[in-house]
């Protein structure tokens, strides 16, 4: 099943205004529903390793599985399932390649990097993320963080030690404490999600939400969600306006039309028609 037509999908990414390169990095494919984004981080050029490998590995190996699997025929229980364990599968496989890099080349010793995937069928999404990197949605005009951050600072914000308000102005926004890579093993949290008609998703380095409010973010998904690429870019340039202090990536998922599961082969051949 072609997911192209029932998703629109667009993207962004930018070095920013004080870094000197880009560690960012995004892949998408409309086709089987899948976008992923990685944050890296390491030493000189350790951290754009670590989310290339990151993002590269995972869309590969995402492709090949659901082929294999028929992920996008299954009834919705079962595919939920899959969807979970095709994630987790995948993603430790990455963080075994990356760790393995990191500790066989001493240039890249101490490398890893966020992630965030999201992986669409039969009107879900399947989200699964390490470290602060985000997935919100806006549905009906509203804008809603999905995922929750794993890091210190949300740490100290469970805990009742700061505010929301006192965190937008913490110098320890960047101390993540899961991240892909660093370890051996790593567990990436995975949840699905119902999908409407009329929802946009948007994956998003912290480079993005750490220099632009998400009242703002709301405001511009609202106002120029009918083109996803020009939301895409304005967002990019909104947090380079407001000091760009880091890589900003974002991607953009705005869902035009259900895309329920072809669980028979009459259901697939229509699918072939829309």
């Amino acid at each position: 099943m072609n997911l192209a037509k029932a998703l629109e999908i667009a993207s962004a990414t930018h070095t920013g205004m004080v870094r000197s390169h880009n560690e960012d990095a995004i892949a998408t494919d409309g086709s089987i529903g899948l976008a992923v984004l990685a944050d890296g981080m390491g030493g000189y050029n350790a951290g754009e390793v670590a989310s290339g490998i990151a993002v590269a590995l995972i869309t590969s190996e995402m492709r090949q599985a659901i082929a294999k699997t028929n992920l996008h025929g299954m009834p919705q229980d079962e595919g939920d399932t899959q969807s979970a364990l095709l994630l987790k599968g995948v993603i430790a496989k990455t963080n075994t390649s990356i760790f393995e890099s990191a500790n066989s080349q001493p240039q890249y010793a101490g490398m890893g990097t966020t992630l965030v995937v999201a992986l669409f069928r039969d009107n879900r999404v399947s989200v699964a993320h390490i470290g602060d990197s985000r997935l919100y949605r806006l549905r009906t005009e509203k804008l809603d963080q999905i995922t929750r951050d794993h890091s210190l600072l949300q740490e100290q914000i469970d805990s009742g030690m700061l505010t929301k308000e006192a965190a937008r102005r913490s110098q320890n926004k960047n101390l993540v404490t899961r991240a892909l890579g660093i370890e051996p093993e790593v567990e990436a949290e995975i949840h699905t999600y119902d999908v409407m008609p009329g929802d946009i998703f948007l994956l998003c380095s912290d480079g993005l939400n750490d220099m632009v409010e998400d009242e703002d973010i709301e405001l511009t998904l609202n106002a120029m969600g009918s083109n996803l690429p020009l939301a895409a870019n304005q967002l990019v340039q909104m947090a380079n306006d407001n000091g760009g202090r880091d890589n900003v990536s974002v991607v953009l998922v705005k869902v035009n039309r259900d895309f329920p599961a072809a669980d028979t082969w009459l259901a697939r051949v229509l699918s072939w028609f829309k």
